[in-house]
Formats: structure tokens, sequence, C-alpha cells
């Protein structure tokens, strides 16, 4: 064989090795989530999110490292399913040493969201601060699968951010779909109820209303400096936003219920898992919805759509618990 034939076959056969690797990326990507829930519509399929338009920043919560800052864990990222474990980590700075300042965001110097990634379930916890910089948390991973922690913080001398990193709860589990859509959630003998859709490109309005045995509950307890939060999570990906609600309790302005209302901007179209937080009668209840997500010129669709199928495993459900350690 001559040299130029030679070269046409070497050529030939990496054309082959590129597409097999091809095809090969094409059906791996992350699982779709969940467990059926209280949606009167099945959820929508999830499909890998769009990249973000240049010169829009990157979601938060999908990097363990970001400007500089990087999540270390100091304890081992596999546990046993159910039982209770120290998770101790570490905030490095751009000095390489670990974070000890940090300013105060609603009462508390970090927040620790820890969600399955199927997001069957949800804790918001907040670890305590050694001297040295390590921070630790009681942490139960319920079922067996893979989970994300987000920590939520902002130096004193950098901005807020939100870096994640993986859990493992070791043992066997069953694949499982997103909750449904719906606009109604139970948790705790409360019903939840949402107005509004979140739109990617806009600060949209979300508003809640909570109820108990009908009646509309107008005493609210303040949480963490308000009467609500709220984390959106895209399925997918699991890129994640943390937001408060207007007006603040004892403002003389901000009534404490029924209706606790956020202006939000998801980072794209598509499938969410939202988790809101409200305190009343002395104890934390997370309510959670599924909801899709449009963009500012494309609306969110109202017919139902088949759900996907998910690898990842579920956890306990949201609506039987707080899911709170404090």
């Amino acid at each position: 064989m001559n040299t130029s034939a030679k070269l046409g076959a070497y050529a030939l056969g990496l054309a082959v090795i590129f597409a097999g690797a091809f095809g090969v990326g094409g059906v791996a990507g992350s699982p779709a989530a969940g467990t059926d829930g209280h949606g009167a519509r099945p959820a929508p399929a999830t499909t890998p999110a769009p990249p973000a338009p240049a010169g829009v920043p990157d979601p938060e919560g999908l990097q363990v490292s970001r400007n500089g800052y990087t999540l270390t864990p100091q304890t081992a990222t596999t546990v046993k399913p159910g039982k209770e474990a120290d998770f101790r980590f570490t905030v490095t700075g751009p000095d390489g040493r670990p974070v000890t300042g940090y300013r105060v965001q609603h009462e508390r110097k970090l927040h620790l969201i820890v969600v399955p990634r199927d997001l069957g379930g949800f804790q918001h916890l907040h670890p305590e601060q050694a001297a040295d910089g390590v921070w630790s948390a009681r942490l139960t991973l319920p079922q067996p699968g893979v989970y994300r922690a987000f920590a939520d913080f902002a130096p004193e001398t950098g901005q807020a951010m939100t870096l994640g990193t993986d859990l493992h709860a070791a043992g066997d589990y069953a694949p499982r779909t997103l909750p449904g859509e719906s606009r109604t959630a139970t948790v705790d003998g409360y019903a939840v109820t949402l107005d509004g859709d979140p739109v990617a490109g806009s600060a949209g309005e979300l508003a809640f209303s909570v109820s108990r045995d009908g009646r509309p509950v107008t005493d609210l307890q303040p949480h963490l400096g308000a009467y609500g939060h709220l984390v959106a999570l895209r399925a997918g990906d699991l890129a994640y936003l943390h937001v408060h609600p207007g007006g603040e309790p004892g403002d003389g302005r901000t009534p404490a219920g029924p209706r606790v209302a956020f202006l939000a901007e998801v980072p794209s179209p598509g499938v969410y898992r939202l988790f809101l937080d409200f305190r009343h009668g002395g104890g934390v209840h997370t309510a959670a919805f599924t909801v899709q997500a449009g963009s500012a010129t494309t609306p969110a669709p109202s017919s139902p759509v088949t759900p996907a199928p998910t690898a990842s495993p579920a956890a306990s459900p949201t609506g039987g618990g707080h899911g709170h350690a404090h």
C-alpha cells in the first residue's frame, strides 16, 4: 500500500472512532428526577439545558470551584443510607487556605442545601464553623443513591456564590420519575398553592398562598429573617437558585401570610423543582412543586407531556416532614 493509501485508511479509522464516541456521548447524560407526588399533570420530559448566551454567567451550584474558591469535603463522601453522619468540609480561598470570614446572609454565614439528584427530597441545614474554617453538619442521606450538596455563602472579601459537590449513599435503588406538575402541594397538614410561572431571561413573580384546614394562614412566623425561602433547581443538572421574598417581618408593611411572593429569574427554559420553606406552629415546613419554565418570548407549554425516566435515587418524599436541621 502506498503512502497516500495508508494516510487515507488512517483518517478513515479516526473518523470511525470519533463517530462512535459521539454516539456514546449522545445517549449518556444526567437522568431526570423524582417520585410521583401531588401532580395533576405528569412531569415534563427533561432534556439537557441549553448553554447560557455569551456574557451570561453560568448558573450557581454546578461547580465545585469558582472565582478561586473551592468546596472541599474533609470526610468521606460515601455514607450508609439512613444513618446520621458528621459531614465536614472547608471552603478554600484564592490563597489556598480555608476561609474563616463570612458575611451573614439571612441570619447565617453558610446555608447547606442537600437534595437527591432525582429531586425527590430536600434538606436545608446550617453547619457549625470551627475556628480553623472547617464546617460540620449532622447529615442523613435517607436512601441509596447520589445526592448534591450546595454550600451557599458570601466570603467577607468576595462575592456571594454557591458551590456544589456530590455525596453518595451506598446501595441499590430503583429508577423513578420526577413528581408531576401541580399548582398545589400538601405538607404537614398545610395546603400551599402556587400562582405564576418561572421565566428565563426575565424576573417574574412566584406567589405562594398557605392555608390549613381550609382557612388562610395569616400568622406565619419569621424564618431566617423572612416569611419564606425559595430554592429552585433545574432538572437534569441541578442548576441552583435561592430566592427570598420582598419585605421583612416587622417592617410594618409585609403581612404574615397567607401570601408570600418572590421575584425570580431562572437561567434557562426547562423543568424546575421548587422548594418553599415557611415556619408556622413552631416548625419549619417545606412544600415542593414541579414547574415548566418558558422564556420571555416563549411561554411554558400548558398541555401535559410524557414524563421522563431517571436513574437517580429517590429520597424521603418532601411533604412528609420539614427536612431541616438547625
